[in-house]
C-alpha cells in the first residue's frame, strides 16, 4: 500500500536560481526561512536545484549567451557546496529535498540522503530521468505545468506500478502568474482523476499570498510549493519569488484555511459543546395538555410542544407514543424523563444528557399523591412534590 500521507500538509520552499550560485547567499535564505517555518509551526522542506553542469549543458555551448544556458552555467555549484546547503537545511529543522535535472544529480540525491525527490514540469515526460528517479524508490512530487492529460496519466501509472508514493501539484508554468491565470479548479479535476494521490499546488503568483491557499486547501490541496528568495542583502528578487514576510502570510493563511475547513470531508464532524448547547436552548419541551394520571399511556393528543426546555424534561426528540406515566402530571407541566416508563429512560448516558441541557427546572406547585423525591444526576435533587 502506497503511503501518500508523507505529502500531507507539506510545504516546499524552492531556492530560486540556486540563490545566484553563491553558497553564503543560500545559507542566508535557509536561515531566514527556517525561522519563519519554526514560528508558524509548519512542516516544510527547503528544496534545491541539482544540475551536473558538465553533462547537462552540451560542451559546444559552454560559452553560450542563451538565457537558460547562461543562467545554468552562472549558478553552478559543486557537490561539496550542495552538501553544505543540505547540512544547513537539516540543522535548521527543515527537510532537505531537490529537483534533479539529470541522471547524475539523481545519484547526488541518494548520496546526500534526501527523503523526497521533486520532478519539474519540464521533465514530466523525460522517461530516462524518470526511470533513474524511480530506481531510488524515494517518494516523488511532480508539477503538472504545461502537461497533456496523457502525460499525467502515464506518469501516475508509472509510479503506481512501482508502488512509489507520488504527490501531484497543479501548476501553471507562467512566471509570474496573475491571479486570473491560476486555474484552481484543476485541483478538483486532479483529485477526482487520481484519488490515490495527494494533490497539491505549486504557485508563482506575485500579488497575493493568502487567497489562493485558502481556496486550494478548501478544494483539497494538501501540499504547497513556492519559490523563495531574500532581498536582505540588497539583491533584486524575481517577481515570482516570495520573501520571508510573504511566506509568513502564506503560512498563516494555511492555518486559517485549516481551521475554517475543520474535519476532513470524508467523515462527519463532531459538533463542539457550545454549539449543541446553543441548539438545545431552541428545542421544544413536552408539556401535558391536561391533568394526566399515573399509569396513563401517552398519545400525541395528551401533550403539546413549547419552549423553554427544562433540565430533565423530555423534548420533541425523545417523545414517543405508548409510554406509560409513572407519576401523575398536571396540565401545562413539563413531562420529565423520570415521569415515564421507557427503556431509554434507564440509560445513564441519555439521562445525563437530558438533565444537563435546557434551563433550570422551575419550582412547581405540589402535586397530590406524590411524596417521593427524585434524585438528579450529579447529586442534584429534583424539587420535592408532595
Amino acid at each position: 500500500m502506497i503511503d501518500k500521507d508523507i505529502f500531507e500538509d507539506l510545504f516546499v520552499l524552492e531556492l530560486a536560481n540556486n540563490h545566484l550560485g553563491r553558497v553564503e547567499r543560500g545559507l542566508r535564505i535557509i536561515h531566514e526561512f527556517a525561522q519563519v517555518v519554526r514560528f508558524n509551526n509548519v512542516r516544510a522542506t527547503i528544496k534545491l536545484q541539482f544540475r551536473d553542469v558538465g553533462s547537462f549543458v552540451h560542451k559546444d555551448y559552454l560559452q553560450s549567451s542563451e538565457r537558460y544556458i547562461a543562467k545554468t552555467l552562472r549558478t553552478a555549484l559543486t557537490d561539496e557546496e550542495y552538501a553544505a546547503l543540505v547540512k544547513a537545511i537539516r540543522q535548521a529543522g527543515c527537510i532537505p529535498t531537490a529537483t534533479p535535472f539529470d541522471e547524475r544529480s539523481v545519484d547526488l540525491c541518494v548520496e546526500l540522503g534526501l527523503p523526497i525527490i521533486k520532478v519539474a514540469s519540464s521533465d514530466l515526460n523525460d522517461w530516462i530521468l524518470l526511470e533513474k528517479i524511480a530506481k531510488t524508490k524515494k517518494p516523488v512530487v511532480i508539477s503538472t505545468g504545461g502537461s497533456s492529460l496523457k502525460d499525467m496519466d502515464d506518469v501516475v501509472t508509472f509510479f503506481a506500478n512501482r508502488n512509489i508514493p507520488l504527490g501531484i501539484n497543479h501548476c501553471v508554468s507562467i512566471y509570474p502568474s496573475e491571479d486570473s491565470e491560476l486555474e484552481l479548479n484543476q485541483i478538483d479535476f486532479l483529485r477526482n482523476r487520481y484519488p490515490n494521490n495527494t494533490i497539491g499546488l505549486s504557485t508563482h503568483e506575485y500579488s497575493d499570498w493568502k487567497d489562493s491557499i485558502l481556496i486550494a486547501y478548501a478544494k483539497g490541496a494538501r501540499t504547497f510549493e513556492r519559490h523563495i528568495d531574500t532581498d536582505s542583502d540588497g539583491t533584486k528578487v524575481s517577481p515570482y519569488c516570495s520573501l520571508p514576510h510573504q511566506v509568513d502570510e502564506w503560512f498563516k493563511a494555511f492555518h486559517k484555511a485549516k481551521a475554517m475547513c475543520g474535519a476532513p470531508g470524508t467523515q462527519k464532524r463532531m459538533p463542539p459543546k457550545k454549539e449543541t448547547e446553543y441548539l438545545d436552548a431552541l428545542v421544544r419541551g413536552v408539556y401535558a395538555k391536561r391533568d394526566l394520571p399515573e399509569g396513563h399511556q401517552l398519545t400525541d393528543d395528551d401533550v403539546y410542544l413549547a419552549i423553554p426546555l427544562h433540565k430533565g424534561q423530555l423534548s420533541c426528540r425523545e417523545l414517543m407514543n405508548g409510554e406509560l406515566l409513572l407519576n401523575p402530571v398536571k396540565a401545562d407541566r413539563a413531562i420529565r424523563i423520570d415521569d415515564i416508563e421507557s427503556p431509554y429512560s434507564q440509560i445513564p448516558s441519555l439521562r445525563k444528557i437530558i438533565y444537563a441541557r435546557g434551563m433550570a427546572a422551575p419550582v412547581e406547585p405540589p402535586v397530590a399523591g406524590l411524596d417521593n423525591v427524585h434524585l438528579m444526576p450529579s447529586g442534584t435533587e429534583e424539587p420535592s412534590r408532595k
